[in-house]
């Protein structure tokens, strides 16, 4: 292992599929399809969401439900393990623990930084709380203050500042629009050529 090479990765598009993406699609409710990749500002998005489950009368159980179907991307397991004997790892994402359980556990519990949510007696989700501003950059440059080289996977707009940040930036399957407003970032459409970069980044065994 290269102890002082760290990933950090994406969580959603890069090992899981988009969660609210397969909760509009489970639930009819089309507005619940986007994301980072369509809203870039976070907040904004979060509160169009929360105004959209109180209209439909939807509450943390039945995204709940909908996640428990859910599985890693092909191939996502398999890739955490090779980068497991090579650096260490954490991951970074804008979900929230209510959420993401049952997917950190498929995927052998990786050191998961996100948000968390406020739900009442009922379930309903009445606002969501952030880590930190910005808890991606941030905790990008807070390992690079330990001394580590920070090595960045993401694949949307929420990603973007957190790639900066790190020593080495890497798109993985990011829409083409977005990657062309950022053409620094080397991009990968498979877990085979994301190790590459992480070799060439990080001088990690292949």
């Amino acid at each position: 292992m290269t102890q002082s090479v760290l990933a950090c990765l994406d969580l959603e598009g890069v090992l899981v599929p988009e969660i609210w993406i397969n909760v509009s699609q489970r639930t009819g409710i089309s507005e619940l399809s986007l994301t980072t990749r369509d809203i870039p500002d976070y907040d904004v998005l979060m509160k169009r969401r929360l105004g959209i489950l109180d209209r439909h009368g939807l509450r943390l159980q039945d995204i709940q439900a909908v996640i428990a179907t859910m599985a890693p991307l092909e191939g996502a397991g398999e890739f955490l393990d090779w980068l497991r004997e090579r650096c260490q790892l954490i991951i970074l994402s804008d979900t929230f623990y209510e959420f993401a359980l049952p997917l950190m556990r498929q995927l052998g519990y990786p050191t998961l930084f996100c948000h968390r949510l406020e739900v009442d007696g009922t379930g309903r989700i009445t606002d969501y709380c952030l880590r930190q501003p910005n808890q991606k950059q941030e905790s990008v440059k807070a390992l690079k203050n330990l001394r580590f080289t920070v090595i960045a996977a993401g694949d949307s707009y929420n990603d973007t500042a957190m790639l900066a940040a790190a020593d080495a930036g890497i798109f993985f399957r990011p829409p083409s629009t977005i990657s062309q407003q950022f053409p620094q970032f080397p991009v990968t459409q498979t877990y085979a050529e994301l190790k590459r970069q992480f070799c060439l980044a990080g001088g990690l065994a292949p």
